[in-house]
């Protein structure tokens, strides 16, 4: 029989690609608020992930690669094609917000903002054009392998862009899963290990809507049995501890504030008007301040402690030089000798000189520029730092039986960093603390889809996280990723609230710790190479019957 030409990409086919790809990217903080009531059960609430729609959306780019999959040679194209439409639609959408840092605050043009936003989607989107290009490439598969390949190459993209070239992971496809019937694999599997997960479901829902129509009612029975056994996965998990809920156990409860100064990003390194105004605002919260601990957000203090009035970092240290209370306070450090870090200063009684957390994930064009880039930063009046990077795994602050773990603006993205932090038991955090700037990106969905960060972390490993941010999202969550205090975005506020430390690890905390990423890695490439195997057999079945 003559193979089938391979399938044009059509207009409609163009047009659902990049639609799927703007619900993927609304799945992860659904972007607009929801006043009708019949429309409540869909869980649409404004800046909430939604998980349905996130397999939904996926669901419909594995349509599209299946319709491909039955064409013949050379369908990898369309399908490649598609995938690209996907993935540029899902990125453009989920971080647009950049097109605020470079345009409104660093003063690039818009038509240039415009064009960096979306080449940096096109870009990152390439590898899912090739994972998908590939699947297609690999048929004719065993249709038992189907979902589990394709799993493994969303997994591979997945990992691509997390990691390699800095790694830029925002708006995975784990995050919509904070909630939702997933969400208890996230002890276990972690972030990429959900995103693994739920396009094995998407491709699975496929092919179980392909049975209806060829009539085999046992593999509809099969394929529907494998889907419910998986959504009950965290339900048969627990029993695995005799129904225990988690993992770990309290430390006890701390008293905490967290500032959020709410400086205009306009005016915020201007010296005669936002640095002023947030070396007298935080002083004067610093000193209010009653609970246990106190955390002041990223460059709360946004001048070098050199630079700062006379007297200014001296009565800071004074304040907490006895008493009960402590203070973790977001400024830079360093001097042009030593160089400079974006840091957390930590203060507290009885010690000769404050602790202190330098920045390990350093941004590109933010705190460090990439070779050959200058040109490109050149035409921007952000004020850029060239920082030094610090250490992984630095040591927690230890206040009233907690230790506290620091981590800076998007290094909250990185949970195989974090979980440096977890490989002696003893000296694990109890708490995680992250301090932010997101004020670079105006009063967008980034504040939310930060907070979902957040959330999946503390999911991982079972910890309580604290966003002190300097616009939002300012919030207190407990270990379950649920947000139990928060105050509105873009005000200037005072959270006061009890966050309860937590003692224990994870099975994600302990074999991230131990091998980072590679069980990611060897099980993808370890399923490739059995699928390239079996197609290849069953390719050179084909053409010997043909003879």
């Amino acid at each position: 029989m003559p193979a089938l030409p391979a399938q044009n990409l059509s207009w409609m086919h163009m047009a659902l690609a990049l639609m799927a790809g703007a619900a993927h990217a609304a799945s992860m903080a659904w972007p607009w608020a929801v006043t009708n009531s019949l429309l409540a059960p869909l869980g649409l609430r404004q800046g909430q992930p939604v998980w349905w729609l996130q397999l939904l959306a996926l669901g419909l780019l594995a349509w599209r690669l299946e319709a491909c999959r039955r064409q013949g040679p050379g369908a990898w194209r369309p399908a490649a094609a598609q995938a690209w439409l996907f993935a540029t639609a899902w990125l453009a959408c989920t971080f647009w917000w950049i097109f605020v840092a470079l345009h409104t605050y660093g003063g690039l043009p818009s038509l240039l903002a415009v064009l960096a936003v979306f080449a940096l989607a096109g870009l990152l989107a390439l590898y899912y054009a090739a994972v998908c290009g590939l699947f297609v490439a690999l048929a004719p598969v065993n249709k038992a392998w189907e979902a589990i390949v394709f799993a493994a190459l969303w997994l591979l993209a997945e990992l691509a862009r997390g990691i390699w070239l800095t790694g830029f992971g925002w708006g995975a496809a784990g995050y919509a899963h904070v909630e939702g019937p997933l969400s208890g694999y996230a002890p276990w599997l972690g972030m990429y290990g959900l995103c693994a997960l739920t396009a094995w479901l998407g491709m699975s829902l496929v092919q179980w809507l392909h049975t209806w129509r060829g009539g085999a009612w046992r593999a509809r029975l099969v394929g529907l049995a494998a889907v419910l056994l998986v959504l009950a996965g965290p339900f048969v998990l627990s029993l695995y501890r005799g129904g225990e809920p988690g993992w770990s156990g309290s430390t006890g409860r701390l008293g905490v504030t967290l500032l959020q100064g709410n400086i205009p990003q306009d005016e915020k390194f201007e010296p005669g008007s936002g640095v002023p105004l947030a070396l007298q605002w935080y002083a004067e919260q610093l000193q209010l301040s009653r609970t246990s601990l106190v955390i002041a957000p990223e460059t709360a203090i946004p001048v070098l402690p050199q630079q700062l009035p006379p007297a200014y970092w001296e009565a800071l240290q004074q304040r907490f030089a006895s008493g009960e209370q402590a203070a973790l306070i977001g400024t830079p450090l360093g001097d042009s000798q030593q160089g400079y870090t974006n840091s957390v200063a930590g203060l507290k009684p009885g010690q000769t000189q404050p602790w202190r957390y330098d920045k390990h994930h350093l941004v590109p064009f933010g705190e460090f520029i990439p070779p050959l880039f200058k040109w490109f930063t050149a035409m921007m009046n952000i004020p850029l730092g060239d920082f030094n990077r610090g250490d992984l795994g630095q040591a927690s602050f230890d206040w009233q039986g907690q230790k506290l773990a620091p981590n800076i603006c998007v290094e909250d993205l990185y949970g195989e960093e974090l979980a440096q932090l977890f490989i002696d038991p003893a000296q694990a955090p109890t708490i995680l603390v992250n301090v932010s700037n997101l004020a670079w990106f105006g009063n967008s969905l980034a504040m939310d889809q930060h907070l979902q960060i957040a959330r999946m972390r503390a999911l991982e490993f079972e910890r309580p996280f604290l966003l002190a941010t300097n616009t939002g999202a300012t919030a207190i969550m407990d270990h379950r990723g649920r947000v139990t205090r928060a105050i509105p975005r873009d005000t200037r506020g005072v959270l006061v609230g009890e966050v309860e430390g937590r003692i224990g690890i994870t099975p994600y905390a302990w074999w991230m710790a131990r091998w980072g990423l590679w069980p990611y890695w060897l099980g993808v490439f370890g399923l490739l190479l059995l699928a390239a195997r079996q197609s290849l057999k069953k390719r050179a079945s084909v053409i010997s019957l043909a003879h």
